[in-house]
């Protein structure tokens, strides 16, 4: 037990070392709803502090994310990029990163990756990577003018960091950066907010009756999250009557995508169905009121949402691509379907719901699955070993720190 005099020294020592911590510079495109940016979010949450010092640069903007940013003295920057080529940015990056002076740049998507140019020119910095999936326009990662853009800037990244084995095997085998210089590491997910149990989250009235089964869904209303083969293959399940007094579709998230897909479900029939809650920040409790989750992807990194409902005990639906297979066990925790097959998704739920005993087992296989994988200690822990061994640094923080505390813990003991 510490006296007094040598807790305060301690907290004294922890806020000089957070002072003086090396500090990484997070770029990215836009800090808005998504799993990149839920990722970065909960990295720097849950590092320790004193570790590494963290600053985030918006090559457009903020979008609110960032009050979930829970660390003090995280600096955010949004530089306001115009659409298209805006070469001014480039000058507004240089400027704060000469600013700021971070002893390491970590890029995160294409979206970002030119910006490896400017980091390069900044003295003595460490410059990381992430891929953490791919657009519409790039959904498996062939377009020929992309991979020339990474070829060519692949001598400027010191480490790559993927967040799956997919994604690590295509930077090796497609981008050719050689294995040694690449890291795959797992996002985490948090198991004390995300967990089986009875569920709290308002629901309109009257669209719960007793007895029904709810298909659920969490994502951007984008293009490449294809909710619209989802809405079709509900459409195809609950094509008699009996069908349609037992089950429910559930979508949760908002964007472009959302017009659209209400005009298809309205043109189905299917509007008393269907619960589209838009953006929510109960998503926990969502997930509770769901028996099966479906992600309906045209393609995936590693998919928070699928780790989310897994860590929620859900049996899982979703599209054999990216880092999906490796989520899913086929015919432990659910089932793959191939990408855009209406039929193939609608008789994989019909399957599921005909077998009671299935959807119980599928769903704790989905708990003892994350549970034993998908931790966020140990992902944020991955991460920051990357950072100590780029800057030569004793694994788990400043070995000079933490032999400061260890003293004055042994002379405060009392």
């Amino acid at each position: 037990m510490l006296g007094p005099w040598a807790q305060s020294l301690s907290e004294s020592t922890i806020k000089v070392a957070q002072q003086t911590a090396p500090l990484v510079v997070h770029v990215i495109y836009a800090l808005g709803t998504g799993g990149l940016e839920n990722g970065l979010v909960n990295i720097i949450n849950r590092a320790p502090p004193g570790r590494y010092r963290h600053a985030i640069i918006c090559l457009t903007r903020a979008e609110g994310f960032e009050n979930r940013i829970t660390t003090p003295n995280v600096e955010l920057i949004s530089l306001h990029k115009r659409p298209g080529h805006d070469l001014d940015v480039y000058w507004r990056l240089w400027r704060s990163l000469m600013r700021l002076r971070p002893a390491i740049v970590h890029t995160r998507n294409l979206a970002a990756l030119e910006m490896q140019v400017i980091a390069a020119l900044i003295p003595g910095v460490k410059r990381v990577h992430g891929e953490h999936g791919r657009d519409i326009h790039d959904i498996d990662g062939s377009n020929k003018k992309y991979n020339l853009l990474r070829k060519a800037l692949r001598p400027l990244v010191h480490r790559y960091i993927a967040v799956s084995q997919d994604l690590a095997r295509w930077l090796t085998e497609v981008v050719a950066v050689p294995l040694a210089k690449v890291s795959q590491i797992y996002n985490g997910v948090d198991q004390q907010v995300f967990s089986p149990g009875l569920s709290r989250a308002f629901v309109p009235k009257g669209f719960l009756a007793e007895g029904v089964q709810v298909i659920g869904s969490v994502g951007r209303l984008v293009e490449v999250k294809d909710q619209l083969t989802l809405i079709r293959a509900f459409g195809k399940l609950i094509q008699n009557s009996e069908e349609r007094a037992k089950l429910r579709l559930v979508l949760v998230g908002d964007g472009p995508m959302r017009q659209s897909l209400c005009q298809e479900i309205a043109e189905l029939g299917l509007t008393e169905y269907i619960w589209m809650p838009g953006d929510r920040d109960d998503i926990p409790e969502l997930l509770r009121i769901m028996d099966v989750f479906v992600l309906p992807s045209l393609g995936e990194g590693i998919s928070n949402t699928l780790l989310e409902a897994m860590a929620t005990g859900l049996p899982l639906i979703a599209t054999d691509v990216g880092g999906n297979p490796e989520l899913i066990a086929e015919g432990l925790n659910g089932h793959l379907v191939p990408v855009g097959d209406v039929a193939a998704l609608a008789n994989s739920l019909r399957g599921l719901f005909s077998k009671p005993q299935a959807l119980s087992l599928y769903g704790e296989n989905s708990l003892r699955r994350v549970s034993q994988n998908f931790d966020w200690s140990r992902t944020v822990e991955e991460y920051l070993s990357v950072y100590d061994q780029l800057l030569g640094r004793t694994p788990h923080g400043s070995g000079n720190m933490n032999s400061v505390l260890d003293r004055q813990s042994t002379k405060g003991r009392v």
